[in-house]
């Protein structure tokens, strides 16, 4: 399939994957809907040690990207009267005594100024530890089909200090979205895994798109994933595409395909899922960082013009989501790499996606803020 995509004449796509591979990436699929049609091709290998190229329609574990899915969801309550969007979320959720100034929105746009579950980088550089994250090294390795359940990750983060009052400032937080599914949840009465499939997975149609819960299984075909750490002065690297993603939870347990993530994001600028003044208020973006509600707001540079992304790296796994705002141009992609406690693959995570968004959406430089953000 993708030899004769790739044959319509596209070679600077096809060029820009392998040059990702090259990078470091194992594996890389990627999927561009624009005017002269649909582009799928694949570069690296489904698996270290073998020569068969990723599968086109693979399954990949999406990280962060889960959080515009999430944002959507609870906009859509908001549109049927559930919550309200500037409403205090300590209303809904009483039994954590968060700070009653937290709201919906600011749970969406990471304005909320609570503590990062994962672990939260200060700008002095300093790094204060959460759970044993990817970035705890052999911690994370021994530890990855424990189960967490989210009230422990949200007690967690609520534990440690906010970082600033809610509303007054914009630092990225896995906890906010967990503390989003945990109202999400309490309103409607359902797991969000069911809403999900109620709001956006089964109207769309999204068959390969997973809400894997504690489920360590990915779904075939799939490329693999690996993780790199030291032990007793030797580098091993292992295969960690089983996982039990309930230690990321709603900051990035999902599970999707690059044609679930064109369907999703192209449905979603389009209209189809958000009534226009919901859709609005979501891309549009806080001053500091350029987030929305859910969703990354960038400049492609010149000609380039503005585009809706939400990337995501998740232990060896990576998916990267673009659209332009009308829903008309897209580009998604499902990355594999050797992850490890140092992050080492964020600056070629970052250049590549530069470089992909400028070959796609034309000239300029589109600064991926959140690849770093992302690979966490």
């Amino acid at each position: 399939m993708s030899i004769a995509l790739t044959d319509q004449g596209r070679p600077e796509l096809q060029k820009a994957i392998e040059e990702m591979v090259e990078s470091g990436f194992t594996g890389v699929t990627m999927r561009v809907h624009d005017e002269r049609g649909e582009w799928v091709g694949s570069a690296g290998v489904r698996k270290l040690g073998e020569t068969a190229k990723p599968p086109t329609n693979g399954h990949v574990r999406i990280g962060s990207n889960t959080k515009t899915f999430t944002a959507t969801v609870a906009l859509q309550l908001v549109a049927e009267g559930t919550i309200g969007l500037d409403a205090p979320v300590a209303d809904h959720l009483p039994e954590f005594g968060l700070d009653p100034k937290i709201t919906v929105r600011m749970l969406l746009q990471h304005t909320s100024g609570v503590f990062n579950f994962t672990g939260e980088y200060y700008d002095d550089g300093t790094f204060a530890p959460g759970i044993p994250a990817t970035t705890a090294g052999q911690e994370w390795v021994d530890n990855r089909f424990k189960t967490y359940r989210p009230e422990e990750l949200v007690r967690l983060a609520l534990s440690k200090p906010a970082r600033f009052e809610p509303g007054t400032d914009w630092s990225y937080s896995n906890t906010n979205y967990v503390l989003a599914r945990l109202l999400i949840e309490k309103v409607t009465g359902r797991s969000l895994a069911e809403e999900m499939q109620r709001l956006i997975l089964g109207p769309l149609g999204l068959s390969g798109t997973v809400v894997p819960g504690t489920g360590p299984e990915i779904p075939e075909p799939h490329t693999h994933a690996y993780y790199r750490y030291e032990d007793a002065g030797q580098q091993k690297t292992v295969d960690v595409t089983r996982q039990n993603p309930s230690w990321i939870s709603t900051g990035g347990d999902m599970i999707s395909t690059t044609q679930d993530l064109h369907t999703f994001i192209s449905a979603l600028m389009g209209g189809k899922l958000l009534p226009a003044p919901l859709l609005a208020e979501m891309c549009k973006p806080h001053p500091k960082v350029g987030y929305g509600l859910g969703v990354f707001v960038q400049d492609a540079g010149e000609n380039g013009g503005t585009v809706i992304t939400h990337n995501g790296g998740m232990a060896g796994h990576a998916a990267l989501m673009y659209s332009t705002p009308d829903g008309s141009k897209t580009l998604t992609a499902a990355l594999n790499y050797v992850d490890d406690a140092a992050l080492s693959m964020a600056a070629a995570f970052q250049k590549a996606t530069q470089g992909l968004v400028k070959e796609v959406f034309g000239g300029g430089q589109a600064g991926s803020a959140d690849a770093a953000e992302s690979a966490r």
